[in-house]
């Protein structure tokens, strides 16, 4: 090292220990100055209340980041266990799905026979049935019914589990009500892909799926749909016979039906065509019930 460089050196060492002493306390102000700080060392009881109180303000990533202190510092009890369930609800009325289907999944794994094993359940399923929705709605107007179903399938079991399992706990009604929700979700699908068909001439795959509707989900409200899709799709066959056997039907079952008058279907137009996932909002968005409260 020369005499000439060996300042430059020197001051090079000390303007990066300025750095690292300025940037650990940075570091250590911000963590000194966040809500964990403020959590740390209250008592259990003014921790929950705090939490909850939070919750009851839509205050929802404050409420998860407290009940988080609260288990951290008191992992065992009553309001430890009320804390996560209430965890889990928060991150999914903030929109954090995957983080409440983790909380829940652990839930139910610590905790399986707890007295609200149930509600966990009907969480899930509320989890499930949002999942991969938010941002494509808001952009698309998407359906739910015209995207991937795998996570509808699983709100679907979810809530069957509830109904199946604890069909006295006072979330079975509603699960039920959004089972039927589903199953209609599940139907509009087969109805949209066999419109699909129908609209590109594959006739025989559009009967194939109105079948698969009526034989799947024959109280659907979209069962008059299906058969007025068979028709459509017989008249483009040129089978007169079944075509008309599907029109009697149509006729029979729902003489209003707008298919009957020229009306139906109503395919987009060719603007409307450059959104593949144009259609109204979900069915599946509707109320949800709180968690249940804390019983010490």
């Amino acid at each position: 090292m020369t005499k000439s460089t060996q300042p430059l050196r020197l001051l090079a060492v000390a303007l990066l220990s300025v750095a690292v002493m300025s940037g650990c306390s940075t570091i250590k102000n911000r963590f000194s100055k966040g809500e964990s700080d403020i959590n740390e060392g209250v008592a259990i009881g003014t921790l929950y209340e705090r939490g909850h109180g939070q919750m009851v303000k839509g205050r929802w990533d404050q409420a998860e980041e407290t009940y988080k202190r609260l288990v951290a510092q008191y992992p065992y009890g009553p309001e430890a266990e009320q804390a996560q369930i209430e965890t889990a609800y928060a991150q999914y009325k903030a929109g954090k799905n995957e983080d409440a289907i983790t909380s829940i999944d652990r839930f139910i794994r610590t905790y399986p026979t707890h007295r609200s094993i149930a509600y966990m359940y009907y969480l899930r399923g509320l989890v499930n049935s949002n999942r991969d929705t938010v941002f494509l709605r808001k952009v698309w107007n998407l359906d739910a019914s015209r995207r991937d179903l795998a996570t509808p399938n699983q709100a679907f079991n979810d809530f069957s589990i509830v109904v199946n399992n604890y069909p006295n706990s006072p979330y079975a009604d509603d699960a039920r009500a959004r089972m039927g929700i589903l199953r209609d979700l599940f139907a509009r699908h087969e109805l949209d892909v066999g419109l699909y068909y129908l609209r590109r001439g594959a006739y025989v795959s559009a009967v194939s799926r109105a079948r698969a509707l009526l034989d799947t989900y024959p109280q659907s409200q979209f069962a008059d749909d299906a058969v007025a899709l068979m028709a459509a799709a017989y008249k483009g066959l040129g089978n007169t016979a079944l075509y008309d056997g599907a029109m009697g039907q149509l006729k029979q079952t729902n003489p209003t039906h707008p298919y009957l008058s020229g009306r139906w279907p109503d395919f987009p137009g060719s603007l409307r065509k450059l959104n593949p996932f144009a259609g109204e909002k979900s069915p599946v968005d509707s109320v949800a019930l709180p968690p249940p409260p804390l019983n010490k």
